[in-house]
């Protein structure tokens, strides 16, 4: 069974809890890796309801899982099994690329996966979200060939905001992946088997230019593989969040257009 380390909510709303998934050592010492989980109020553990494993935003360097909180309450409320992991942090004075990021965010994609039958959910309705750096974490599962391993890292949907995934020439994240950018960019590693995504974007991101995600967009729909673009006129970066540096009506927004994209999939009902 699982072990919970905290838990709150009751009655009708959804049910929080966190979970330890991983153990590393950071500067020789163990750290324990976490993910947040938000159930409906009426889940069991012999349903198989979708899911959505959330990944935060601070450029590999910084944020927190509590990024996509609301998120996960607001989709609970919809029936949907909501998980936010945390990933360990690069050093911001080095030029480390995002290799630690990557694997604990496949690993907790996978511990969430290998136990759906104790998470109550269906392992073939998972999707990856995230935002910015998170957002490339969560593409990153979608478009780069699956690693070997019992349990697939790979989701059934993308819901992706802002996120930063061309780090080839020109684009972010370039000082950390090098020439070693087919190896980390989401926008080079397109395939016919890649999830269907949602992506939001404002048009002045000063991270991700328009024609970035244009481009990924034409690339998706060269493949077979569906991808909604939704531009925000006039927006920067992180202008979705619930709180810190976005705005009500535009969390409104783009949750709106993610539930409606989750229900388009069939998952939920609009």
């Amino acid at each position: 069974m699982l072990t919970c380390v905290s838990s709150s909510a009751l009655g009708g709303e959804p049910t929080e809890h966190t979970l330890i998934y991983k153990t590393v050592m950071v500067d020789g010492k163990e750290k324990e890796l976490k993910i947040d989980w938000t159930r409906p109020a009426d889940w069991k553990a012999s349903d198989s309801r979708p899911a959505v494993v959330f990944f935060h935003g601070g450029g590999w360097t910084g944020g927190a899982p509590g990024q996509f909180a609301q998120h996960s309450v607001e989709l609970a409320q919809r029936g949907i099994v909501c998980f936010r992991g945390q990933y360990r942090l690069l050093d911001k004075k080095s030029k480390d690329a995002p290799d630690i990021c990557v694997a604990d965010a496949s690993d907790a994609f996978r511990y969430v996966r290998g136990r759906a039958s104790e998470f109550g959910i269906d392992p073939d309705r998972m999707a990856a979200g995230g935002g910015s750096a998170g957002g490339h974490l969560a593409a990153t599962l979608g478009m780069m060939d699956d690693e070997k391993s019992d349990v697939s890292r790979k989701p059934a949907a993308l819901l992706l905001f802002n996120p930063v995934y061309d780090n080839g020439p020109g684009g972010w994240g370039t000082a950390r992946v090098g020439d070693a950018y087919l190896k980390y960019s989401p926008a080079h590693n397109i395939t016919a088997d890649d999830p269907p995504s949602i992506v939001f974007l404002g048009t002045n991101d000063a991270l991700i230019p328009v024609a970035t995600a244009k481009k990924f967009q034409a690339n998706c729909q060269a493949v077979g593989v569906a991808n909604d673009l939704q531009l925000y006129e006039g927006q920067g970066h992180g202008f979705f969040n619930a709180k810190k540096g976005g705005s009500a009506e535009y969390y409104r927004d783009t949750m709106d257009k993610s539930i409606g994209f989750l229900a388009g999939l069939g998952w939920i009902e609009k």
